[in-house]
C-alpha cells in the first residue's frame, strides 16, 4: 500500500505575517475586479455542475468536445426558453391584473351608479351587521376611500406598474452579455477540467481511499442542487395546500382551482433567496384583490408564515444537511452574499459554500500549521546578555544545553 503523502508544514512566521498579508492582498484585488471575479466564479460553478453529464456522455465513446457542445446546447436552449416564457408570462399577467384593478375602481355600473369596489364595501358592512358587529362602521369611510382612489386616477399608477414590468423584462436582455461571457468561460473550463484535475492530482495526490478535489466539489454541488430542489418542493407544496384550504373554507373564492398553478409558481420562485416567497405571493395576492379584497389579507398572512418558516427552519436545516454546514453558517453565507453582490451574490452563496467546504476538507488532510507549543524553541534566535539569569534563558527543546548555558548553570 502506498504511503500517505507528506504534509506541507507552514512555519509560524508565515502564519503570523505572510498569511494575513496574502489574504489582505487577495481581498483588495478581488474588490477591484469583483464583477469579473463573480462572472468567473459562476462559470466555474456551472462547469463543475455540468461536468458529471459530460463525463456520462463521454463514456459512450463520444469526443469530449462534442459532449460539451451537446450539453451546453441543451442547457442554453432550456435557459432561453425559460427566460422567454417567464418574461412573457410576467408582462402579460401584469397587464391583465392592472386592467382588472383599474376597472375595479373606475368602471361605474349604469344601474346602480357604483363601481365594484363600492359594492364590496356595502357587502362588507352587511356582513358586519349580520354577524353582530354592527357597531363597526366601514361603509362611509370605505366609499370615501374609493372616491379618493378614483380621483387620483388609479390607471396612472397601474400604467407605471406595467412600465416597470416591461423595463424588468428588457433588463433581462441586458444581462445576456454577462451570460455569454459566463457560458464561454465555463465551456473553456469544462474542456480543460481533466487536464486541471491531473495537474492537481500530481501536486496534491489523493490520500489512499480518498477522492480527488474536483470530484469532491462536483459532489458538493450536486448535493446543493438536491437540497434546493427539496426546499422548492416543500415551499411550493405548502403554498399550494394553504391556498387550497383557503378556497375550501371560502376565505379565497375559487382558490382551490388555482392552488396547483400558484404552488408551482411559488416553487419556481423559491430558487431566488430572500425574494422567493414574496415573488411567489404576487399572483395569488393579485387574484385575491380582484376577486375579493378581504381575502387578500388571508393570502398575505399565509405567505408571511411561509416566509418565516422558509427563512428560519426549512433553508437552514435542509440546506445545512445537504451541504453538511451548520444552519448559522448557511444564514451567514446568504446574508454575506447579498451584502457583497446583491441578489446575484445571494444566489451563488450556497454553491460557493458547498465548493469551499470540499476544498477545506481536501487541503486540511495535506496542510498543517506548525504548532505553537509551550516551551518550544523561539521562532527567532535571540542573543542574551551575560547578566541574564540562567532561569530566564530559554531551554533548547530536544537537545543538550550549549556550553554557555552549562557555565551559567554552574555559576548559579
Amino acid at each position: 500500500m502506498a504511503a500517505p503523502a507528506a504534509k506541507i508544514v507552514i512555519p509560524r512566521w508565515i502564519q503570523l505575517v505572510g498569511l494575513p498579508l496574502v489574504l489582505i492582498l487577495l481581498w483588495v484585488i478581488a474588490g477591484a475586479v469583483r464583477h469579473v471575479v463573480f462572472l468567473f466564479l459562476v462559470a466555474l460553478l456551472i462547469a463543475l455542475l455540468l461536468s458529471p453529464l459530460v463525463r456520462v456522455i463521454a463514456t459512450l465513446r463520444v469526443p469530449r468536445g462534442f459532449a460539451v457542445a451537446l450539453v451546453y446546447l441543451i442547457f442554453a436552449l432550456a435557459l432561453i426558453a425559460a427566460i422567454g416564457a417567464l418574461g412573457t408570462v410576467v408582462v402579460s399577467e401584469t397587464k391583465t391584473a392592472a386592467k382588472r384593478v383599474d376597472s375595479y375602481f373606475t368602471n361605474v355600473n349604469g344601474r346602480t351608479g357604483q363601481v365594484e369596489a363600492d359594492r364590496d364595501v356595502d357587502r362588507l358592512q352587511h356582513w358586519l351587521n349580520t354577524h353582530r358587529l354592527s357597531s363597526i362602521h366601514v361603509q362611509k369611510r370605505g366609499h370615501k376611500l374609493v372616491r379618493d382612489i378614483r380621483r387620483h386616477n388609479v390607471g396612472k399608477y397601474t400604467n407605471k406598474v406595467v412600465r416597470f414590468a416591461e423595463g424588468a423584462a428588457l433588463s433581462i436582455g441586458k444581462l445576456l452579455f454577462s451570460a455569454i461571457i459566463i457560458l464561454v468561460a465555463s465551456i473553456y473550463m469544462l474542456l480543460d477540467l481533466p487536464r486541471l484535475q491531473r495537474a492537481i492530482d500530481r501536486r496534491f495526490p489523493p490520500q489512499p481511499g480518498s477522492t480527488a478535489l474536483l470530484l469532491r466539489m462536483e459532489r458538493s454541488l450536486t448535493s446543493y442542487v438536491r437540497g434546493q430542489a427539496l426546499v422548492s418542493l416543500i415551499i411550493g407544496t405548502s403554498a399550494g395546500v394553504g391556498l387550497w384550504l383557503l378556497g375550501v373554507l371560502g376565505w379565497l373564492p375559487h382558490g382551490q382551482k388555482y392552488a396547483l398553478l400558484f404552488g408551482a409558481w411559488t416553487a419556481i420562485t423559491e430558487l431566488i433567496p430572500y425574494l422567493g416567497p414574496w415573488l411567489g405571493s404576487i399572483p395569488p395576492l393579485l387574484y385575491a384583490i380582484v376577486t375579493h379584497p378581504l381575502s387578500a389579507v388571508w393570502v398575505a398572512l399565509l405567505f408571511l408564515a411561509i416566509h418565516q418558516v422558509e427563512g428560519h427552519i426549512v433553508v437552514p436545516n435542509v440546506m445545512g444537511s445537504a451541504l453538511r454546514l451548520h444552519p448559522l453558517l448557511v444564514i451567514f453565507g446568504l446574508l454575506s452574499g447579498g451584502e457583497i453582490y446583491g441578489l446575484p451574490g445571494a444566489l451563488v452563496a450556497l454553491p460557493l459554500l458547498a465548493a469551499g467546504r470540499a476544498m477545506w476538507e481536501f487541503f486540511s488532510e495535506r496542510i498543517t500549521l506548525e504548532p505553537w507549543e509551550e516551551g518550544g524553541p523561539p521562532p527567532v534566535e535571540v542573543e542574551l546578555d551575560e547578566k541574564t539569569p540562567a532561569a530566564e534563558r530559554p531551554v533548547r527543546a530536544g537537545g543538550p544545553a550549549g556550553p554557555d548555558e552549562e557555565a551559567a548553570a554552574a555559576q548559579s
